[in-house]
């Protein structure tokens, strides 16, 4: 057998002995309709939009809900489409990895059209336009990752790429920003067809994020004269283009050694993984946990897809901000963050294997439900407790889900003002709650001090993962050694401690400064410190 439209007709009978469950629609027609009247168009082809965006158009598709599939477009990495995607007919595997041990694996064919945006392509690049002329195009959705909607640096200037882009005009536009927003152009010029711009990327108001690029473009291009004055009208006060917010949440890791091997197994031939020359991992295949949730505001100018059917929430902007709100400020995130800090200390490969220490799932229990429940607001359509009971019992714990401490301990000092400095700030300004009273929260921002130090609780050096502000903050903590008082232990990181910029607020003055200085030198006073903490203090 292999991954192919072809391959699952003929061996259909081999496909379900082994397991698999496989597309029930007709294809052909589905392709014919879409082509003639496409409806989504995905921007990002990475591990998530299989795993989640694919799979539920593909139920909508199997149930007759939905009779147009989905368009893939990558402008990153076009290696994906390459060697991912058009090798095996846009087709896909995704092994849901469950936390009761078994695996469902299902062959998803809803993407039935797969694009580079690539101006090098004149195919591809024509039929993007052709799409954005359709007046039956209702969706352009995005997982590009936050940095993707990046118009101007740390320091407000624009990026060299934006700049050139701006200059050139949307017919020469080169950035990926700068292509999307000059197909945009076209569907302007087509006679200002409304369509829905979604982020779907794990951010916070990631819609807004979209709209300022958006803005961006369309005003600087206006003030060069290189498009319409109508055009910024068209796309910021017209109201045939929203921005809507979104929610996303699905643990999607990169493709995993032992799916592979579990899937060969199964005789279908030429599933291997790859790293592309810009070390993306890809793969015919995409691992991922069963949890799922997609909500969107409902802000549909041509009319909303059908995707309640398959599960997505639609509601209104207040409401996916308490969702997102409730996600990563209390129930997910800083649970995630605080196995990855202390995973890393303590030697984990694992985050699945971290919950299997009683100290450190006590640790995440009372970061969730001790300190973080008494200040989350309630989104309604989500229940915040039932939330963190699923993450804690199922997803986190999960043994088949390959997903490391070192990989979420990426940017934290992103994170913490955001997973943590929520929670501070609800409880100062709280009058029924002592800010002083937390204990978890500051143990965690002093374990990820001592992370800093790249020791590990054995005092063994490890790799610090990727994060922005390294190189600020690791000198700080040269003098930063294991067995040192706790003088001056509090000393090096003092003056770090009032940055609201990492911690969200500044810890002197709410008061928490004090107990993460001790924390800190507990922490440092010795090989097997880190353990030793955390039984004394959780």
């Amino acid at each position: 057998m292999e991954l192919s439209r072809k391959s699952i007709i003929e061996d259909r009978a081999a496909f379900e002995a082994a397991g698999y469950s496989l597309p029930e629609f007709d294809h052909a027609a589905v392709l014919d309709n879409t082509v003639s009247r496409p409806e989504w168009v995905h921007f990002g082809a990475g591990n998530i939009f299989r795993a989640f965006q694919a799979s539920v158009c593909q139920q909508l598709l199997n149930e007759g809900i939905m009779d147009t599939g989905l368009i893939a477009v990558e402008g990153y990495d076009y290696e994906i489409i390459q060697k991912s995607y058009r090798p095996h007919d846009n087709l896909s595997i995704l092994a849901t990895l469950k936390a009761d041990a078994t695996v469902e694996k299902t062959v998803i064919g809803s993407i039935v059209e797969s694009l580079m945006l690539d101006r090098a392509s004149e195919t591809d690049h024509e039929r993007l336009r052709e799409i954005f002329d359709s007046p039956s195009l209702k969706m352009a959705s995005f997982t590009i990752t936050e940095k993707g909607y990046a118009v101007s640096t740390a320091d407000g200037k624009l990026t060299p790429a934006i700049a050139a882009d701006l200059a050139a005009g949307p017919e020469a536009a080169e950035s990926y920003l700068g292509k999307v927003f000059g197909l945009l152009y076209e569907r302007y010029k087509n006679g200002e067809l409304p369509i829905a711009m979604v982020s779907m990327d794990n951010c916070s108001h990631n819609g807004d994020k979209l709209k300022a690029a958006a803005e961006c473009f369309a005003r600087g291009w206006a003030g060069n004269g290189l498009v319409d004055e109508g055009f910024v009208d068209y796309v910021l006060t017209s109201g045939k283009i929203s921005f809507p917010w979104s929610m996303i949440d699905k643990i999607t890791p990169r493709p995993d050694s032992r799916v592979e091997e579990m899937l060969a197994k199964d005789s279908i031939r030429g599933l291997e993984s790859v790293v592309t020359s810009k070390k993306t991992w890809v793969a015919p295949f995409v691992n991922a946990e069963e949890c799922q949730y997609l909500v969107i505001e409902d802000d549909f100018p041509n009319g909303r897809l059908p995707l309640d059917k398959g599960g997505v929430i639609y509601t209104d902007r207040e409401t996916v901000d308490k969702v997102e709100k409730m996600k990563v400020c209390t129930c997910l995130n800083p649970l995630h963050t605080t196995l990855a800090i202390y995973g890393c200390l303590l030697g984990y490969q694992l985050i699945s294997e971290e919950m299997k220490d009683p100290v450190l799932r006590k640790f995440v229990e009372q970061v969730g439900y001790a300190e973080g429940l008494p200040v989350v607001v309630d989104p309604g359509i989500l229940d915040p407790k039932s939330f963190i009971d699923e993450v804690v019992n199922v997803r986190i714990p999960n043994p088949f889900m390959p997903d490391t401490p070192q990989r979420i301990a990426c940017d934290t000092s992103q994170k913490l003002p955001i997973r943590f400095g929520g929670t501070i700030k609800a409880y100062a300004a709280s009058d029924k709650l002592d800010v002083r009273s937390l204990k978890y929260v500051p143990l965690v921002f002093a374990g990820w001090l001592r992370y800093l130090m790249a020791v590990d609780d054995e005092g063994n050096a490890f790799e610090l993962s990727p994060d922005p502000m390294l190189d600020e903050l690791v000198p700080k903590m040269y003098g930063a050694r294991l067995g040192m008082d706790a003088g001056q232990a509090g000393e090096i990181i003092d003056p770090l401690l009032t940055n609201d910029r990492i911690f969200g607020v500044n810890l002197e003055t709410v008061g928490l400064a004090d107990k993460v200085k001790e924390y800190f030198g507990e922490l440092t006073s010795g090989p097997g410190a880190v353990r030793a903490t955390l039984d004394r203090h959780v």
